[in-house]
C-alpha cells in the first residue's frame, strides 16, 4: 500500500506529537509514525519535571528563559496534563552557599519568581525534610503527566486531519536525485513495517526519533552523532507530598524528588550508553539514587518501591561537547540536512520535555518555509483537547498506547 503526505514525522514522543499537532493546526497534511506506542521513549520514561528554568538559571540563561516561558504556556493549555505543584531548591549543611546565591541572583535576572525561606520556616511547612536543611528557595516548578500530554497532542493533530500510526517502524528509505541536480538527493519513499506494511511518499521528512535519531539518519545516509545517557527513576509510596524538591548544588545523582498523588519519583543518574535499546540497569544506580534523595527526605529510603525504570536522554553529541556535558541546560538543535545533501530531511534533537512545544514550533516554522505555507503557530494559545477532563485524556492514552512508567500511578485515578 502506498500513500502520500506533505510531511512525515518519525517519532511519537512529545516533540513528534507536538510537531504533528502544530502542522495540522496550520492545515498542513502530516503523517506521524512511531515504532511502538506513543511516548515509548524518553517522554514516557522521564521523571516528569516541569522546569521553571531555575535548575539552569546560572548555567544557561537562554535555556532557562525557554523553560520559564514554556512552563507558563503548558500551565495555561495543559489542564490535567500538568500538575500545579511548586518547586523547592534546598540547601543542606555542607552545600556551597555561594551556589545558592548565584542561582537566586540568576533567577532574579531572568524573571523566575523566587522566595527564600529559612530553616525553621521550611521545616515547619515540610517536616519531612532533612533537619540539616539550612535554607530553601521556592520556584514555580511543576509536574508533567507525559502520557496524557503526548496523547492529547496526537489527538488534536488527528482531529485536524493528521494520520497517527503507532507500531509502525521505519524500515528503509529510498533516495533519488534532488531537484538541484547531481550531488543532491531527496527522500522519495519511506517504507513502514509492522502490521501496516506500507510505503509513504513524503514531500518532507522530519526525524524526531529522540535517542534513535542517529539510526534514522543512517537510513537517509546522514550522520547525526548522538550521545545518549541513561538515568534511573525510582517511585516509592509517599502520600500527599506537594513540592518538587531539587538539591541546591551542581547537578548530580539523586538530586530531584518529583511528587505524584500517592507516590514520589526519585531521580536520577547519568551514564553514557551505546545503544538506547540495550544497556545495563544496575542495582547500584537504584541504591545511589535512593541514598542521595534520602539526604533531602530521610524516610524515602524506608518507603516501599512501587516501580523502577530507566530512560535514555536524546543528547546531541556536538552540542553536549560544546556545553560541557551534565549540569548544563539540555538545549535543542534543529538540523536541516539540505546542508548534508538531502534536501527534504530535517532533524530535531536534544531538548527537554518542558520545551517540547517550542521545539515543535521551531521545526514547523522551517517546514512551512520550505512548503511556502503562510500560517502562524497556534499551539501556545489553543488548549489541548479535553484538557480539563482526565477521563477523556486517559482514553486518548489508551487509544494511542501511550501509557508509560513515568505516570502509571496517576492514569485512571482522577
Amino acid at each position: 500500500m502506498n500513500s502520500r503526505t506533505d510531511v512525515l514525522v518519525i517519532g511519537g514522543g512529545a516533540t513528534g506529537a507536538g510537531i504533528a499537532r502544530d502542522l495540522a493546526l496550520r492545515e498542513v497534511d502530516v503523517t506521524l509514525v512511531e515504532r511502538d506506542g506513543l511516548a515509548a521513549g524518553a517522554s514516557g520514561r522521564s521523571h516528569g519535571l516541569l522546569h521553571s528554568g531555575a535548575r539552569y538559571a546560572e548555567a544557561d540563561e537562554a535555556g532557562a528563559r525557554e523553560c520559564l516561558r514554556e512552563n507558563r504556556i503548558l500551565r495555561a493549555i495543559g489542564g490535567e496534563c500538568v500538575r500545579h505543584t511548586r518547586g523547592l531548591f534546598v540547601q543542606l549543611a555542607g552545600d556551597d552557599p555561594d551556589y545558592f546565591e548565584e542561582k537566586r541572583d540568576a533567577c532574579a535576572d531572568i524573571g523566575i519568581p523566587t522566595e527564600v525561606v529559612d530553616a525553621n520556616e521550611i521545616r515547619a511547612e515540610l517536616p519531612a525534610l532533612n533537619h540539616d536543611v539550612e535554607r530553601a528557595m521556592w520556584v514555580p516548578d511543576g509536574v508533567v503527566v507525559p502520557s496524557r500530554l503526548v496523547a492529547a497532542n496526537a489527538a488534536d493533530a488527528r482531529d485536524h486531519g493528521a494520520k497517527i500510526l503507532t507500531h509502525a517502524p521505519v524500515t528503509s528509505m529510498t533516495l533519488e536525485e534532488g531537484e538541484d541536480g547531481p550531488g543532491t538527493r531527496e527522500i522519495s519513499q519511506v517504507s513502514i513495517g509492522g502490521e501496516l506494511e506500507r510505503t509513504i511518499e513524503p514531500e518532507i521528512v522530519i526525524n524526531a526519533a529522540g535517542a534513535y535519531a542517529e539510526g534514522i539518519g543512517e537510513l537517509a545516509g546522514v550522520s547525526i552523532p548522538m550521545r545518549p545517557t541513561r538515568g534511573v527513576m525510582v517511585s516509592v509510596e509517599y502520600d500527599a507530598f506537594e513540592p518538587v524538591l531539587n538539591r541546591c548544588r551542581d547537578p548530580d545523582d539523586g538530586d530531584i524528588i518529583v511528587p505524584h498523588d500517592e507516590e514520589v519519583v526519585l531521580g536520577t543518574t547519568s551514564v553514557p550508553v551505546n545503544d538506547p535499546d540495550e544497556y545495563e540497569q544496575p542495582a547500584w544506580e537504584v541504591e545511589r539514587t535512593i541514598t542521595e534523595c534520602s539526604k533531602l527526605v530521610p524516610d524515602v529510603s524506608e518507603r516501599a518501591i512501587t516501580r523502577t525504570w530507566w530512560g535514555v536522554r536524546p543528547l546531541y553529541e556536538p552540542d553536549e561537547a560544546a556545553r560541557g556535558g551534565r549540569g548544563i541546560s539540555r538545549g535543542f538543535v534543529r538540523l536541516d540536512h539540505a546542508d548534508d545533501g538531502v534536501e527534504n530531511f530535517l532533524s530535531i534533537v536534544g531538548g527537554k520535555l518542558t520545551t517540547y512545544r517550542q521545539m515543535a514550533e521551531a521545526t514547523a516554522d522551517l517546514v512551512c518555509e520550505k512548503l511556502e505555507v503562510d500560517a502562524e503557530c497556534l499551539t501556545a494559545d489553543v488548549s489541548l483537547p479535553n484538557a480539563e477532563d482526565p477521563v477523556k485524556l486517559d482514553a486518548y492514552v489508551r487509544e494511542f498506547d501511550a501509557g508509560g512508567p513515568s505516570d502509571a500511578d496517576i492514569l485512571g485515578r482522577r
